[in-house]
């Protein structure tokens, strides 16, 4: 048995490709082992941002020997009548590379048939694996492949460098000019550009030496354990984010998560217009304390614990000036009242033939009334859910959700309650979005729950009307979502209702 590594070295790799790169790569290496014939214990595939790297543990130090058995044509297609074999036969025979004299005959329960046994001797790991390696590295697929140089090869991002060792022996192959090797390279700032990695076992070790974490979990560990600590020492904590978390995860090598500040006076912007150019545009943390935020962040450097005062203040630089822009934006759109914006909605098409999202408004108000209707709610419920129908989009003309698309719907709430209108219309205009997708949470006011529905039942019955229908690979208006999401709302909130 032996251990088997592959590293391919690379630019840096956006981080989204990196996890189904990582999977692709395991999966294919299971295919082509089990193909050859290869035995393993176990595979492994890890990543960094400069790196994808394969190791089987255990891997057979030859393949096993084949024999197995192929059924071919019918005895009555095989053999003439007088015993001899015909083309059939012939043909068969010398497709499966035996003569056709060692064919057998065997019975089955739909008639007799003839077989091949086909018998090969394996042969060692090291001649099948030249073979092996060149398409592990080659068959990953990526979103957006490049070309580099005058090579033909596509690829995440440049190949630069290529260890292959099986356990303290180099496999022997290339892509384009680029030649395998034991040369491995460290840390971009932290270390060299040639790490000389002895033997497969001491390869996780010398990476560690030289400032890069190559087992993204162990990583993940690091900067979860880094970031609450960093939160406690201020008597904070730090939501889970699994997918902010996954993206740091692939964006460093060594990472030293390290805590800046904003000044207090922002907080009086909504949190969530603090928090969103935290997370999108800066891969930030932020840090609350009993669901109220603090003016404080944590961040992921790739690197040591070198220089941090001065990786602080990088970081507090850009942040605020994200905010500068977040609070510019919020207080000029304030100064506009969301009554005005509705005649603007004219501008935005929602879909060619369903016509502007004004029209689409006005659709939805139609619904909201005859849902109300519908399920016999009270008279100020109804108004105040036809009054949120108006209101519903026109937060789309604002600076903030022109600038955070992310953030349409909550800050139409925001500006709402600040522009003196119902509380429960505020909270109707955010709520109408829910449920965003599965295991979402439901609007929690009638007023939000009607125009909730009333404006997912427009997306799908127009969408249906000019024949805009989810196939199984597209479904552009999430209308599968979005019906799901109205089953789920009157399920959950107990409604009776014929469908």
């Amino acid at each position: 048995m032996s251990d088997l590594l592959l590293e391919i070295g690379t630019e840096e790799i956006p981080a989204k490709f990196m996890p189904p790169a990582l999977a692709e790569l395991a999966k294919l290496t299971k295919e082509k082992l089990d193909e050859h014939r290869l035995a393993y214990e176990k595979i492994d595939t890890w990543g960094t941002p400069r790196r994808i790297t394969l190791y089987v543990r255990g891997l057979a130090e030859s393949q096993a020997d084949l024999s197995e058995e192929v059924r071919g044509p019918a005895v009555k297609a095989a053999f003439d009548a007088e015993g001899n074999p015909t083309k059939a036969a012939m043909g068969f025979a010398k497709g499966q590379g035996v003569d056709v004299k060692d064919l057998i005959v065997k019975d089955m329960p739909n008639g007799s048939y003839v077989f091949a046994l086909k018998k090969a001797q394996g042969i060692a790991a090291a001649e099948v694996l030249p073979e092996i390696l060149p398409q592990l590295v080659l068959g990953i697929h990526f979103p957006k492949p490049m070309r580099w140089g005058y090579n033909e090869t596509r690829y995440a991002r440049p190949i630069r460098w290529i260890v292959a060792l099986n356990d303290d022996k180099v496999i022997d192959f290339a892509i384009e000019n680029i030649k395998s090797g034991r040369v491995s390279r460290g840390h971009r700032f932290l270390s060299t550009d040639h790490v000389e990695i002895k033997d497969a076992d001491s390869y996780l070790e010398t990476m560690e030496q030289n400032f890069v974490i190559v087992e993204p979990k162990r990583r993940e560990d690091m900067i979860v354990a880094q970031i609450h600590d960093l939160a406690a020492s201020v008597e904070g904590e730090v939501e889970t984010d699994e997918d902010l978390l996954e993206e740091i995860v692939f964006l460093v090598e060594y990472p030293t998560a390290l805590m800046g500040n904003f000044d207090p006076s922002y907080l009086i912007m909504p949190e969530q217009l603090i928090i969103t150019p935290m997370k999108e545009h800066q891969r930030y943390f932020p840090v609350l304390k009993g669901h109220h935020l603090l003016p404080k962040f944590i961040t992921v450097r790739n690197g040591g614990r070198e220089h941090l005062e001065t990786v602080q203040a990088g970081n507090e630089k850009v942040l605020v000036a994200r905010l500068d822009d977040a609070k510019f934006f919020y207080t000029e759109d304030l100064k506009v009242n969301l009554h005005d914006n509705i005649p603007k909605l004219k501008t935005i098409v929602f879909q060619e033939k369903l016509g502007t999202v004004y029209e689409k408004t006005q659709r939805v108000k139609k619904g909201v009334e005859n849902i109300s209707d519908l399920l016999k709610v009270g008279v100020d419920v109804k108004e105040r859910a036809s009054l949120a129908a108006d209101l519903c989009k026109a937060d789309l003309l604002s600076n903030v959700v022109y600038e955070f698309p992310e953030l349409q719907g909550i800050m139409g709430e925001k500006y709402a309650f600040a522009q003196g209108e119902h509380p429960l219309v505020a909270k109707a205009i955010s709520e109408h979005y829910l449920p965003r997708f599965a295991g979402d949470e439901i609007p929690l006011t009638f007023e939000g729950l009607i125009l909730s529905i009333a404006d997912k039942l427009d997306t799908i019955c127009g969408c249906f009307a000019v024949g805009i229908e989810p196939s199984g690979s597209q479904d552009p208006y999430a209308l599968r979502r979005q019906a799901l999401g109205i089953c789920t709302m009157i399920k959950n909130r107990g409604i009776l209702v014929s469908l």
